[in-house]
């Protein structure tokens, strides 16, 4: 048999070589504004898992993603809490008083803490150690950037939130004999998401935990805490195979700063929301050989019907593309291929790596695989995305640093203050000076008309005299 593909890896191909490959364009079109969907496919034991994440020493597509969307934009990230998710698939952005406020309630809740980056876990530090320091060009430096991430399972067509934090271990609930979970006071079974379109028509899963992240340590910390949740179970194929469908989305919130180069620009308009969703496909192998019996059987039945329906699904579009006709896509068919509708649509980029495993045994399995991802190369699914126009000077963020480093540099050689709090401190003092004092506002009587219009006035006589003052220092 022969296959023709894109590109074609040998054994020894070494995970930098595949990222910058594979891997590298999604990461800057995510940076860039776009979406992008990226697969690996192949029978249990193939190496799916290990492509995404990588090994010991070596970090597979997923800590290099990270680690290059991080080194791109690490001096422009916004301050946490700047972009706030909403439940619908949106974004809002909120001024620095509010993220400071959220920022300080946050911390004083001991519980719902993010992971702090000072101490990675050695179980995975190895796997993040990428010395790289792969960058995206043409970053905008103009604008300020957040990443979210989420990380979902698929299993049984059911969709489970990995970062929810469950009172008991979800992976083990307590079985009886007849296959059913007992019901005591312990187990309570993880709840299922359901799926959700947003305003834009793209899906979502609704009420999943998306993790605000400022570093590849912290990120790939998140993902380690959903990764040792995810369904494994043992089949005569592989000891350690997935028994689920992995998803793990990150999501870029990108604005630009105002006209001064100070502060996020406060309007939602403007506001590019991106997501990169990296999947980790559970093995695709007849049950006969897996020797699966009762839960077994049942989650190779649903794991196979899933890729089932993605080969339907794409098998339509190109028959759709290739003979122009409108045939019904089934996305519903599956949760897997009813999540990615929008990517088959063409809201952005799919990439999909077919592993192959040489072992004479997987020969039927390895053909069908082979025989699917050579068709899906047929579909053309991109499609241009219009970003909202900004309409400020670009290169204001470093502009309004030079004018910082001269206005102290000023200050400092005519023997002022040299920190930005005292400079910050004497302008207020200097503002405070030219106020009008505040009037005696005691109220000690129930019909006093007269303290508060005379505050009033006072407040409005500051408000011009502060207006004034901005201009001036503007000018």
């Amino acid at each position: 048999m022969q296959y023709s593909f894109k590109e074609v890896f040998g054994t020894l191909v070494a995970q930098k070589e595949l990222f910058d490959v594979v891997a590298k364009p999604l990461v800057e079109d995510l940076i860039h504004g776009k979406n992008g969907l990226l697969f690996t496919y192949g029978v249990t034991g193939s190496g799916k898992t290990h492509t995404m994440t990588g090994s010991p020493g070596d970090g597979g597509l997923l800590p290099r993603c990270l680690d290059m969307i991080f080194n791109s934009i690490g001096p422009f990230q916004a301050k946490r809490f700047v972009f706030k998710l909403d439940d619908k698939n949106g974004v809002d952005v909120q001024c620095e008083v509010d993220a400071l406020l959220e920022r300080q309630k946050r911390d004083a809740m001991p519980i719902l803490k993010t992971p702090s980056g000072t101490q990675i876990d050695p179980e995975f530090a190895d796997m993040i150690s990428v010395q790289d320091h792969c960058k995206a060009e043409e970053v905008d430096e103009d604008n300020v950037y957040s990443v979210f991430v989420s990380y979902i399972e698929i299993y049984n067509n059911y969709i489970y939130d990995l970062l929810e934090e469950a009172p008991f271990d979800a992976i083990k609930p307590k079985w009886n004999n007849c296959n059913t979970p007992v019901r005591n006071g312990d187990f309570i079974p993880p709840q299922s998401k359901i799926l959700r379109e947003d305003q834009n028509h793209n899906m979502y899963v609704a009420g999943c935990v998306e993790v605000e992240v400022k570093s590849t340590e912290e990120a790939f910390e998140v993902f380690w805490r959903g990764q040792k949740k995810r369904r494994i179970a043992n089949t005569q194929l592989n000891r350690e195979s997935s028994r689920s469908h992995g998803v793990f989305i990150i999501k870029m919130a990108q604005a630009p700063l105002d006209a001064e180069g100070d502060n996020v620009l406060q309007e939602k308009e403007q506001i590019t929301l991106s997501q990169l969703s990296l999947v980790d496909l559970a093995g695709s192998e007849r049950t006969s050989r897996t020797k699966a019996e009762g839960n077994r059987l049942r989650e190779a039945g649903n794991i196979n019907q899933s890729l089932m329906t993605l080969r339907t699904c794409i098998e339509v579009l190109r028959e759709n593309q290739m003979y122009g006709i409108n045939k019904m896509v089934p996305y519903r068919d599956s949760k897997l291929t009813h999540l990615f509708k929008n990517y088959f649509d063409g809201e952005g980029k799919v990439r999909m790596i077919v592993c192959v495993n040489p072992k004479a045994e997987d020969y039927e399995e390895s053909l069908q695989v082979m025989r699917f991802a050579e068709m899906t190369q047929e579909v053309e699914v991109a499609r241009p995305v219009d970003r909202p126009l900004c309409g400020l000077t670009p290169g204001r963020r470093f502009r309004n640093q030079a004018f910082r480093e001269e206005l102290s540099r000023k200050l400092e050689m005519r023997g002022g203050p040299i920190n930005a709090e005292r400079e910050e401190q004497c302008l207020s003092e200097m503002f405070l000076q030219n106020f009008p004092p505040l009037p005696l506002c005691e109220l000690l009587d129930v019909n006093d008309d007269e303290a508060l219009p005379k505050l009033i006035e006072v407040l409005e006589k500051r408000h011009k005299a502060r207006q004034m003052l901005s201009q001036e220092v503007a000018k």
